[in-house]
């Protein structure tokens, strides 16, 4: 009888999400799915039931902890889980003529990105840890690695996610748990549409899918992709601040309100 590996994505109805939901669909892979809008959910589960996977969903909020843990500490139950991405995210940013986002928008951000993929990973780390095995992938971005002047709760939620993983990488690898941080650039899904301004170095969903799926599968601890843009974000944040800070506030956009 061959061995059923079960995977949980975050963020599973739209963007990144479904894209490594899609990918990872086929016969022998139990997909445990989660989303906010029901509709495109479907359309993913319909997706990658064609392609042979076994599918359950579950309509969440990350941002909120309840019932959100029980309900993966079920799916354990039912089949332990041998990876977890927590892919689930938002996007907002200042306003055309650089006003602040303000509080609810910057801490909608930081609720959803940073801590529905805390809310994810946590309730369900002490099981892996007593198996002794498993697999743990967050998503951060180009723009954890230095802030942008005109996403400042986006930059911040992510270079939080990025930090939560780096650190949780060096806690579970005496545990044999791999733990893979993911930083990427700009990619075609309906969060860039929304991006009005450059995008350097952008590429397909299915290219960033399969970069990050062929960085999962060696267990990567770190795929950051394109590498260029990444570099020059890290060259920004190492000059002295001024020079740092100009540069980034040369690289202007706003991102119009989701829909």
């Amino acid at each position: 009888m061959t061995a059923v590996r079960t995977i949980l994505i975050t963020g599973a109805s739209s963007g990144l999400g479904a894209g490594l939901a899609r990918n990872y669909a086929a016969p022998g892979i139990r997909l445990v799915l989660t989303g906010r809008n029901e509709d495109r959910l479907e359309a993913v589960v319909h997706d990658c039931r064609v392609k042979g996977a076994e599918v359950v969903t579950g309509l969440f909020d990350v941002g909120v902890a309840e019932p959100l843990g029980s309900w993966l500490i079920a799916q354990d139950d039912a089949a332990p889980f041998d990876l977890l991405i927590a892919a689930a995210g938002v996007s907002a940013g200042a306003g055309v003529d650089g006003q602040p986002e303000g509080t609810a928008l910057a801490a909608m951000q930081v609720r959803t990105n940073l801590l529905g993929t805390i809310h994810t990973i946590e309730p369900l780390l002490p099981r892996m840890i007593a198996r002794g095995r498993g697999q743990v992938a967050v998503v951060s971005s180009i723009a954890g690695l230095k802030g942008l002047p005109y996403s400042v709760g986006y930059s911040a939620s992510k270079a939080g996610i990025r930090a939560y993983g780096e650190a949780l990488r060096g806690l579970l690898q005496p545990k044999n748990i791999a733990v893979s941080v993911i930083v990427p650039g700009f990619f075609d899904t309906p969060m860039t549409d929304r991006w009005k301004g450059p995008t350097p170095f952008m590429v397909g969903l299915d290219k960033m899918v399969a970069v990050i799926r062929r960085g999962l599968d060696r267990r990567r601890p770190r795929i950051t992709f394109p590498h260029l843009l990444a570099l020059g974000n890290r060259a920004a944040d190492l000059l002295p601040a001024t020079i740092g800070d100009r540069i980034m506030r040369g690289f202007h956009f706003h991102i119009e309100p989701g829909r």
